[in-house]
């Protein structure tokens, strides 16, 4: 029996540097592996090459890429569910914040029994649209700030 505690997945931790590293170099090694059409070929078993199409290879060498950032890294399926406390992360704001969202309707949900669960796909529309709301909000500021330095 091991010693050491099993290492949490990076979806509830931050990576360590070694994983950092790791990824950046495999990252790297992956993009300069790419073949002309984005594929990545890598050796399979009994010497059978495998290929990776190039949408799979990319979404791998971004996750890598990510990860190499020191970012704590979700994958999440677009039809998936999610709870309130997990759409609450996402959208980096208390699960008490997200209720009062979607209680205002601004975020629909479905209730199940009584829990309510959030589709990605709603949970990314609306975010989308709080992050153009607030790019808005900042291009104006700095126009404003701009008018008002040249007065």
């Amino acid at each position: 029996m091991s010693n050491t505690a099993p290492v949490a997945d990076l979806t509830h931790r931050l990576p360590t540097q070694e994983e950092i590293e790791s990824a950046a170099e495999a990252a790297t090694a992956l993009a300069q592996a790419k073949a002309r059409d984005g594929a990545l070929v890598l050796g399979g078993v009994n010497s059978q090459p495998v290929r990776i199409a190039p949408a799979i290879s990319e979404l791998i060498v971004d996750l890598l890429g990510h990860i190499a950032r020191g970012d704590m890294v979700t994958l999440v399926p677009t039809g998936a569910m999610l709870t309130t406390q997990q759409a609450a992360e996402m959208l980096n704001v208390s699960r008490p914040y997200l209720s009062s969202l979607l209680k205002k309707g601004e975020i629909p949900f479905i209730p199940i029994g009584s829990h309510r669960r959030v589709r990605f796909e709603d949970l990314i529309v609306y975010k989308e649209r709080r992050d153009a709301i607030c790019h808005a909000a900042l291009d104006k500021l700095a126009r404003l700030g701009q008018e008002f330095d040249a007065q």
